[in-house]
C-alpha cells in the first residue's frame, strides 16, 4: 500500500533540514570532527519526549557541520529523501541559530546549500526552496537584521522567512517580530510561522493577525477556538500539519486523537508533512498512509490533501501548474 502514496504527486511544506540527519550522517560527521557521540549509536535518537530536549539535540548535530561541502552533501541527501517518497517539491526550513558554525555566515551557508540542491536538480532529483527561520528567543533587532540581509541578498533559492522554536517556553512573541515579518512581506518574501504546537490557539491568531502568515506550520491547536478555526477556513490559510511529530513530542496521545481531520472537515486547508523525518523515523509516504487509514480518507480526500500541499507551497507558478496537472491524473 505504501507504494501508492510514494506515487502520489505531492509537495512537502513543513520539514526542517536540521531534522534530516540520518544516523550514518551523524556518526560520519562526528568521526570527521573528532567529536564523541553523546550516547551509543543505537540510543542516539533517544533525546526524550519534550520539545526542549529535541531542540538541544538539533543544536548538537548541526554543530558537526563545519565545511561547505558538508552542507552541500546534506542538501543532496535531503533531495534523495524527497525522491524516495515521491515528493516533487519541498519548502525546507533552515534555522541558522542551530548551526553555530554558520550563524554569522548566513550568505555562505545559503550558497553551500544552493550548490547541493542545484547539483541534485541537475541529476533529476526534486527541487527545494529555502525558508530561513528566526528562533523565538531572538531579539526584534536580530530579526530585522536577518530580514535586511535576506531582502538585500535576494537569493533565488530563498523563498520565505520562517519562525520556529518552543512557544511554550518563550511565551507570546508575535508582537516582537511583527515589524520583521512586515518588512519580509514588503521585500517579496513569503511568511510561514510555527504556531499552535506548544502554545494554544492564541499563537495561531498572532501568526495571522500580527505576522501576516501566508502559511502556518502546525497550527493544530486552532481547533480549540471555533472562531479561529472559522477564520482559517474563511481566509484559506493553510496548515502544514505533522501528525507523528505531534504525537512523539506529546501533544496528542495517538493519531486517532489528532485534530487534522476535524480541521479538514471544518474547511481549513491542511497538508501532511514530516517535520523532522530522520530524527523521528518517519516518511512522508508513511504519514499519508497512516492518516488515510486512521481517518478513512477516500481517494478524493487524499488528492485534496496533496493538492493543498502543492498550492500552499512556495514553488514557482509553473512548478505548481505541472504538479497539479500530474495530481489530477493520479
Amino acid at each position: 500500500m505504501a507504494g501508492r502514496y510514494v506515487a502520489l504527486p505531492k509537495a512537502e511544506i513543513h520539514v526542517h533540514l536540521e531534522g534530516c540527519f540520518e544516523i550514518d550522517d551523524i556518526v560520519r560527521l562526528a568521526d570527521e570532527n573528532g567529536v564523541r557521540l553523546p550516547r551509543p549509536r543505537d540510543q542516539l535518537l533517544s533525546f526524550g519526549d519534550t520539545l526542549g530536549g529535541f531542540l538541544q539535540f538539533l543544536d548538537w548535530i548541526c554543530g558537526l557541520v563545519r565545511a561547505p561541502e558538508q552542507l552541500a552533501t546534506l542538501a543532496r541527501r535531503f533531495s534523495e529523501r524527497l525522491a524516495a517518497n515521491g515528493t516533487r517539491y519541498a519548502d525546507v526550513i533552515v534555522n541558522p541559530t542551530h548551526w553555530n558554525n554558520w550563524s554569522r555566515r548566513i550568505p555562505q551557508m545559503i550558497d553551500a546549500l544552493d550548490a547541493g540542491f542545484t547539483a541534485a536538480e541537475q541529476d533529476g532529483l526534486p527541487s527545494a526552496g529555502l525558508c530561513i527561520s528566526l528562533l523565538r528567543t531572538q531579539t526584534a533587532d536580530g530579526a530585522t537584521e536577518l530580514v535586511q540581509l535576506l531582502t538585500t541578498l535576494r537569493h533565488p533559492r530563498v523563498v520565505a522567512l520562517s519562525i520556529d522554536g518552543d512557544e511554550g517556553a518563550t511565551g507570546r512573541t508575535g508582537p516582537r517580530f511583527a515589524d520583521a515579518f512586515r518588512r519580509a512581506g514588503a521585500g517579496g518574501l513569503k511568511r510561514t510561522v510555527h504556531a499552535g504546537e506548544s502554545s494554544g490557539p492564541e499563537g495561531v491568531r498572532d501568526a495571522v493577525e500580527l505576522l501576516g502568515a501566508d502559511r502556518i506550520d502546525h497550527g493544530v491547536r486552532a481547533i480549540e477556538d471555533p472562531a479561529l478555526t472559522a477564520l482559517l477556513a474563511e481566509r484559506r490559510i493553510p496548515l502544514g500539519v505533522c501528525p507523528s511529530s505531534n504525537i512523539t513530542l506529546g501533544l496528542y496521545p495517538s493519531l486517532a486523537a489528532h485534530p487534522i481531520e476535524l480541521l479538514r472537515r471544518a474547511g481549513v486547508p491542511v497538508s501532511v508533512n514530516t517535520d523532522d523525518p530522520a530524527l523521528l523515523e518517519v516518511t512522508l509516504a508513511g504519514e499519508y498512509e497512516s492518516c488515510a487509514a486512521a481517518f478513512h480518507w477516500s481517494t478524493e480526500d487524499i488528492r485534496a490533501v496533496a493538492q493543498t500541499s502543492i498550492e500552499a507551497s512556495f514553488a514557482s507558478a509553473s512548478t505548481k501548474h505541472d504538479l497539479l496537472a500530474e495530481l489530477a491524473s493520479w
